[in-house]
């Protein structure tokens, strides 16, 4: 390392859902060199840090006279859209749905396109949840449902379970029980003490029979039943049970909502008898950060409706429905154009959209107007949330092109103007 380089110590990854906050960055040149503990998502995600700073499509080339444009363009819109995608701030994702409150918009992000069953479920049964600093520190059986997180989530199995030492299992993996559920081609860990399968199709019949034998009563033919009676066992003999699941995948079950209720009631019925948890993994870029944002908001974590002038819950009629049916006539697109759904990426077109994000001039997303701004943490300070819900603050290591969260506070004063003078 040249005498020129400089180290960030404890920087945020958002590169999962995990936000680990041990990175050390090392810049030199005003780039990117190193990220030391990042796994290699991470590493992709932190990159060189470099981005383009454009703005393309105005008719002016002043950024103030673009802002009142994109205004104006939104103000004209029958039925505006703001959606959220990641590698936003808290602040940014704030400052969002505070323009789509002015525009009377619709605002979603891309939770209601990958992990709705989970945020569904949890409304209508409540949830028993756990942080990941008591999951370190207490859990002492851990059931992986369905996923393995080396795949998507490499550090958690090193920082969090099984592997670290804890207050209550101080020799760490030694003191736990790694339980893998496999359903198909969806595989728990490799290093699993004890593993289960079953087939896509057996899944809800294996939960529903468990469900029954934690409340007495004998569900399922002979062979499910053995293999429920083990895994029951296990889990009631614990003292700590933490079921861990992918709230991103897309379950080969024929039924995903009915995996995601079933393992939350299933976590609760084990309180019953011992103490247990559910633990459910989100990817990166903040994405639980919009939908605390948006709860605090609106009340509601996803697919909110301002046009009436107050907010209203449509989760049957999200972003996906309505742009399939032409109910959206104008996108504003804030955040990492990349990291979109590839079915929302598809159904954009043909719309009219401005995209204002990290790396949005260079996006293949047809839009009119395009505002390169940073990535959160990497480029912009703010807070953002982990998987389990704890906030974390966000350190630039980097100068960003342009502010998201001020570009946007300044669209919604473009607004309000233009609003006033109508």
């Amino acid at each position: 390392m040249s005498g020129s380089a400089r180290i960030v110590e404890n920087a945020v990854c958002l590169g999962c859902g995990c936000a680990c906050d041990d990175i050390a960055v090392v810049i030199e040149g005003g780039r990117i060199v190193e990220a030391r503990n990042a796994c290699p998502l991470g590493l992709r995600w932190f990159g060189d840090g470099s981005l383009p700073g454009a703005v393309l499509g105005g008719r002016s080339a002043a950024i103030e006279d673009v802002i009142g444009e994109i205004a104006e363009l939104l103000r004209s819109a029958r039925s505006p859209l703001v959606y959220l995608a990641p590698d936003l701030t808290s602040e940014a994702q704030r400052a969002a749905v505070a323009v789509a409150d002015q525009l009377h918009a619709f605002v979603d992000g891309v939770t209601s396109a990958t992990a709705p069953e989970g945020i569904l479920a949890a409304q209508r049964r409540g949830r028993a949840s756990a942080t990941l600093g008591e999951i370190r520190n207490r859990a002492d059986v851990l059931v992986f449902w369905a996923v393995d997180p080396a795949l998507s989530y490499p550090r958690f199995q090193s920082r969090y379970a099984p592997n670290p030492r804890g207050v209550h299992v101080p020799n760490g993996r030694a003191d736990r029980t790694v339980i893998a559920v496999d359903v198909g081609t969806q595989r728990g860990p490799d290093d699993a003490d004890v593993r289960i399968q079953m087939t896509p199709e057996e899944e809800q019949l294996f939960l529903a029979s468990l469900r029954a034998y934690q409340a007495g009563r004998t569900l399922g033919g002979a062979p499910i039943v053995a293999r429920v009676i083990d895994l029951a066992t296990r889990l009631n003999r614990a003292k700590y049970a933490v079921i861990v699941t992918d709230a991103e995948s897309a379950p080969s079950s024929p039924a995903p909502t009915m995996r995601a209720d079933s393992l939350i009631a299933l976590t609760q019925s084990l309180n019953a008898t011992t103490r247990g948890s559910l633990c459910t993994l989100r990817a990166g870029g903040n994405r639980n950060g919009a939908d605390m944002v948006l709860t605090w908001q609106t009340g509601f974590p996803m697919a909110v409706d301002f046009s009436r002038g107050a907010p209203k819950y449509t989760p049957e009629d999200a972003t996906l429905a309505r742009l399939a049916r032409g109910a959206i006539d104008a996108v504003l697109l804030v955040g990492a154009t990349a990291a979109l759904p590839s079915a929302v990426a598809s159904a954009l077109l043909g719309v009219r959209t401005i995209a204002i994000g990290p790396r949005a001039s260079e996006s293949a997303i047809d839009a009119s107007i395009r505002i390169d701004t940073g990535v959160a943490s990497i480029h912009e300070s703010g807070i953002a949330f982990r998987t389990d819900d704890i906030p974390l603050p966000l350190h630039a290591v980097l100068p960003t092109p342009r502010d998201t969260a001020s570009l946007l506070k300044a669209l919604g004063t473009a607004i309000a103007v233009q609003q006033g003078a109508a």
